[in-house]
């Protein structure tokens, strides 16, 4: 059994988007830190973070990725506040009793937080799967445009079934 992280941003959840947009409604200035912790220690994640924004079906998906015994999946996600953790692990945990959720400080690489030495993470964000490989691990792009960066890419999570087959053979 292979060990897979996913990310939840922009993989299970179709959030950036939504909070940017709710970032530039508020007339923060995206550019300062100071300006974005405060905007995101008030915000209500549970706006952007239900069923009205999963992203290609991922919650069905990672069911048929339980379903397939082939991972040890955890959820592997950046929160810029405590309140977008928590609201992430309510989230999660309503939908899955069984997966370990890792919340990640957006200061922290989460190569410091997991062992990546060859672990797949599933991540739409290049950055974070460039750190990923330079420790060892399998980086996995999520696009919803299959826009590989020079990753392996899916679409959708259940593609990994069929990507990791042969290992398993």
């Amino acid at each position: 059994m292979r060990r897979l992280y996913i990310d939840f941003d922009g993989v299970v959840m179709d959030s950036i988007p939504l909070l940017y947009a709710a970032l530039e409604a508020s007339g923060a200035d995206f550019s300062n830190e100071v300006e974005r912790r405060r905007f995101f220690s008030t915000y209500d994640f549970d706006l952007v973070i239900n069923d009205d924004n999963i992203l290609n079906d991922s919650i069905e998906c990672i069911n048929k990725l339980i379903e397939s015994k082939m991972f040890e999946i955890s959820f592997l996600t950046h929160v810029n506040s405590l309140q977008e953790g928590i609201s992430k692990i309510n989230y999660l945990r309503e939908k899955f009793k069984n997966i370990t959720i890792i919340i990640v400080p957006k200061e922290i690489s989460k190569t410091k937080m997991v062992h990546s030495q060859g672990a797949i993470l599933v991540d739409d964000y290049s950055g974070n799967l460039k750190e990923w490989e330079n420790t060892g691990g399998i980086a996995v792009r999520f696009s919803k445009e299959l826009e590989s960066k020079g990753y392996k890419v899916i679409n959708r999570l259940d593609q990994l079934i069929d990507m990791f087959k042969e290992d398993e053979e």
